[in-house]
């Protein structure tokens, strides 16, 4: 019963959390000038505007409807996806797009895999594409940043593509690290998107395997 108890707790404030995230990041996308959601993000080809058509497919689209995506995309997860934030980028306002998470920060929507935590992360790291990728100093409350961070497995690094062999993530800002051999300084926020594949701007970290994980001057 004890169990149970905890894991029903736990749960109700993973809801909170990924509820307040999605109402926050339509704070932010409804700031955003025009000329910002065609600005590249942190996702390789995405533009702001892609991004946040992406974060609202799955309140959006039926099971069917995925499905019947995935199969026009041959069974590849990351064509769908791709296809379908463009599409849905170019089809709707950017109010709507906003709106879209505004409106379903309770929505019950998870990942195939991971759960709650990992629909906390899907919103967290996709919000920080955008805000990165502009230069806004948005940062993730530290009780959200812990549950990702805590959630870092060597699964899910191979499954977002980042490779961190030889090199221990050291926040700066939190008594946390992760990983073995020469250590990457940044901010929290900054570390977990290095977990989940991206490259950062310049000056965002410190440490001599840095440069892995920076992105050259003209993707920027």
């Amino acid at each position: 019963m004890g169990n149970t108890t905890a894991s029903r707790g736990k749960s109700v404030e993973l809801r909170a959390a990924i509820a307040a995230e999605r109402r926050e990041l339509a704070d932010v996308l409804d700031s955003l000038r025009p000329e910002q959601w065609n600005e590249q993000s942190l996702c390789a080809r995405w533009r702001v505007r892609d991004v946040a058509a992406h974060m609202s497919m799955g309140f959006r689209l039926s099971l069917p409807a995925t499905l019947g995506e995935l199969v026009k995309a041959r069974g590849n997860l990351h064509r769908m996806t791709d296809r379908v934030a463009r599409r849905d980028a170019a089809a709707h306002s950017t109010t709507a797009l906003a709106a879209f998470l505004r409106d379903n920060a309770h929505h019950p929507w998870t990942p195939p895999v991971g759960g709650l935590a990992a629909a906390l992360g899907h919103d967290v790291v996709h919000g920080l594409d955008i805000t990165v990728a502009l230069g806004l100093d948005r940062r993730v409350p530290e009780s959200r940043l812990r549950v990702l961070l805590d959630e870092i497995r060597p699964s899910g690094l191979r499954f977002f593509g980042a490779d961190l062999d030889g090199v221990r993530l050291c926040a700066e800002d939190l008594d946390w690290s992760y990983g073995s051999g020469s250590p990457v300084f940044g901010a929290a926020q900054d570390l977990l998107l290095l977990a989940y594949g991206r490259r950062l701007p310049e000056g965002r970290l410190r440490g001599e395997p840095s440069d892995r994980f920076t992105r050259p001057a003209e993707e920027a």
